[in-house]
């Protein structure tokens, strides 16, 4: 299952991807708004990108966005919480930080959302971010993603915190970003 945009191959991840994804994992602002598991080591990053790659349970969907000219991973995206009974799920991403400011984050959220729409059926896709997330509230909009309210402490944060989250929505007949 591969992907393209312009600048972008999105496509399921590989192990090979491990240096690329450790150094995601890893980076201060990713920790801060969007935790993985903990990657203390290229087995661990390996490990996160092999679960990834295994769609076979039809409740997630994940993929790497690797840049097309330099063929190097810039960034992941994923499709979770997939409810095949309401026809919803939720997207979130991760964007490497040498990739950041080039709109990686709204061509992955945009097409992997179209691809849910297009080949999953879906009817709603739901982006959630802190509140204090401004970069990821730009992301949503220009994705597409209507601003629809705030969850109050809905968002864990490091450090046992908790913060209030945007709730952003996309329907199928929403207008193309």
């Amino acid at each position: 299952m591969e992907l393209q945009t312009p600048d972008l191959l999105i496509r399921p991840p590989v192990p090979e991807e491990a240096p690329r994804a450790f150094e995601l994992m890893n980076d201060p602002d990713v920790r801060r708004w969007n935790p993985t598991r903990e990657g203390p080591d290229l087995e661990a990053a390996a490990a996160w990108l092999r679960d990834g790659a295994d769609w076979s349970d039809g409740t997630h969907a994940t993929w790497s966005a690797l840049d097309r000219r330099t063929g190097i991973l810039v960034g992941s995206v994923s499709l979770f919480a997939i409810d095949t009974d309401d026809l919803v799920a939720k997207i979130g991403y991760r964007v490497h930080p040498d990739a950041r400011g080039r709109g990686v984050a709204r061509q992955m959220v945009d097409t992997v959302t179209r691809w849910a729409f297009e080949s999953r059926g879906l009817m709603r896709v739901q982006l959630e971010h802190a509140v204090g997330n401004l970069a990821s509230c730009k992301v949503a909009v220009a994705a597409g993603f209507v601003l629809e309210g705030t969850a109050r402490s809905a968002y864990a944060v490091p450090d046992d915190g908790r913060e209030d989250c945007h709730i952003h929505g996309r329907l199928p007949t929403d207008p193309t970003p």
